[in-house]
């Protein structure tokens, strides 16, 4: 009983912080597709990309929010799937840049964009760090949220290289370890929603 009125208490303030997540992440989504665009780095756009697939997975989340173990954990497996297809993609997209598009990016607007996005996603982590360890749907929402952390300092440490170098490369490589942080994600929320599947049976 002690634990379900804990589960309660909890929910009404974990609901407004996902809301506020959902917020930060669909207002990045619109900044980080125009700037991808504009300065021809693959690295933001997947970036982009990445801020519109959480943003989905909140919405998710608050939709599933109070609902049966069973409820949760698919909800959590269609997250899983979305990352694994968003990194399979951005892993397709790095190569066909590689062999059919040179053009070098914008460094000057990669790094201004990644310290904004850096930003966005460290104030997203912080107030959802208290329920990392959650069921599988709070996990998801962690894991996003500090996969998209790890990933702006990337795109900040490409930019930097891409300056230095004069090279399309770094962006590429950026690109590839996204995509790896995506499908590493997206294995450890399906299979602790398998898990959740399995034991609420």
């Amino acid at each position: 009983m002690a634990c379900c009125q804990s589960c309660t208490s909890v929910r009404p303030h974990y609901r407004k912080v996902l809301w506020f997540a959902l917020a930060v992440n669909a207002l990045m989504f619109v900044v980080e597709i125009v700037m991808g665009v504009q300065s021809g780095s693959l690295s933001l756009l997947s970036d982009s990309l990445d801020f519109f697939g959480d943003a989905a997975n909140y919405g998710i989340s608050l939709w599933v929010l109070g609902m049966a173990l069973h409820k949760r954990a698919r909800a959590s497996l269609l997250k899983a799937a979305t990352m694994a297809v968003f990194g399979g993609w951005i892993l397709l997209l790095t190569v066909y840049r590689w062999w059919w598009q040179g053009d070098v990016p914008n460094y000057h607007e990669m790094g201004v964009v990644g310290v904004l996005a850096l930003a966005a996603n460290l104030l997203t982590a912080w107030v959802l760090y208290a329920y990392r360890d959650g069921d599988s749907n709070m996990q998801s929402v962690w894991l996003c949220s500090r996969n998209d952390a790890v990933g702006n300092l990337l795109v900040m440490a490409a930019a930097g290289a891409v300056y230095v170098t004069q090279s399309k490369l770094p962006d590429l490589l950026v690109a590839v370890l996204m995509s790896c942080l995506a499908l590493s994600a997206a294995w450890r929320i399906g299979s602790q929603a398998v898990k959740e599947l399995r034991s609420d049976k």
